[in-house]
């Protein structure tokens, strides 16, 4: 084939984020990037401009930034990025507090939901402080047993912002797997749906939640959002409240976003598991912001009110990139 199959438009070309980026490199820096080719070869022999201007470009919030891209790049591993900065990634996903539509859910039943950048906001709000004020700290470990629903978002949200570590799988998992997941990384509080649809049917997950909650001895609260029943029976399941009880004394405000360490641990996601029991890999709060902020923004060229769409569950990494 010598013919591409498609060609954007000179409009199209003049209007991409990509196109802003190589135009916002060349009058910031002493180097002219006029494509596509120019940009990648510039960004290999200046990895360090390369990522400061992507953090300008993008507008990352933070506390600190540093002069500082990177100490000793040639140690694979053992490069340290950005060793001075202090960020929040949840702060970065909620600077929105607007109408503006967030996330739109859809499932399978035919039910349909939506949240604003406001509504977003305040339930990350209230369910951080009922978390802080449970005994969540910095370094702390949130997993989530839970099917693709706004709550599941909002739960990583505010394990993010209160500078804990949040790590999820499927609730088609079985009870073994998911602590051949979770039991390696010592939770304090445990997230579980108490049921989820799939293929025309309801899939309950009370009678494994028990069982993984008693073999994770370090959980010390388990949260149940009703997904498909409106007040499921919990009573099975030790240390187990109902979301809405949890964060019924905490309303919605400012939240306190922890400023953390640029390679503070964000997300525990697993390996496949086909050697033996999965493993676990750590990925830092700055890494996966940076890199997100690249992949969809100079990538896959997305721009403010647009919407995307990928087919997932909690048990996969394109969950986190969604």
């Amino acid at each position: 084939m010598t013919k591409p199959l498609w060609t954007p438009s000179a409009e199209r070309l003049n209007a991409a984020n990509l196109t802003r980026f190589m135009q916002f490199v060349s009058g910031n820096c002493d180097v002219s990037v006029s494509s596509l080719a120019e940009l990648h070869a510039w960004s290999i022999a200046d990895s360090q401009a390369f990522w400061r201007q992507l953090w300008d470009f993008c507008e990352v919030k933070s506390s600190v930034r540093g002069e500082r891209a990177v100490v000793d790049p040639a140690a694979i591993p053992g490069a340290k990025w950005f060793p001075d900065a202090k960020l929040n990634f949840a702060q970065n996903l909620l600077q929105r507090r607007d109408e503006g539509v967030a996330i739109v859910f859809r499932g399978e039943d035919g039910a349909t939901r939506s949240m604003s950048w406001q509504e977003l906001y305040d339930s990350v709000a209230g369910l951080s402080r009922a978390l802080r004020d449970a005994g969540l700290k910095p370094g702390d470990r949130v997993a989530g047993f839970m099917p693709n629903i706004p709550e599941t978002v909002i739960a990583m949200l505010a394990t993010a912002a209160a500078g804990a570590t949040w790590s999820s799988c499927s609730p088609d998992f079985g009870v073994s797997g998911v602590l051949d997941r979770f039991g390696q990384i010592e939770p304090k509080f445990l997230f579980s749906a108490d049921a989820y649809r799939y293929n025309g049917k309801s899939h309950d997950c009370i009678q494994k939640l028990m069982e993984i909650r008693q073999g994770l001895p370090s959980v010390e609260r388990v949260v149940v959002v009703p997904f498909v029943e409106p007040a499921p029976d919990i009573s099975p399941v030790a240390d187990a409240v109902l979301l809405g009880d949890f964060c019924a004394n905490h309303p919605a405000g400012d939240i306190k976003f922890e400023q953390c360490e640029f390679n503070h641990p964000l997300y525990i996601m697993y390996s496949s598991g086909t050697t033996g029991v999965p493993k676990c890999i750590v990925h830092g709060a700055g890494g996966t912001l940076l890199q997100h902020l690249k992949e969809q923004r100079l990538h896959c060229d997305i721009k403010p009110g647009e919407r995307l769409f990928y087919f997932t569950t909690c048990g996969w990494m394109m969950w986190n990139w969604l």
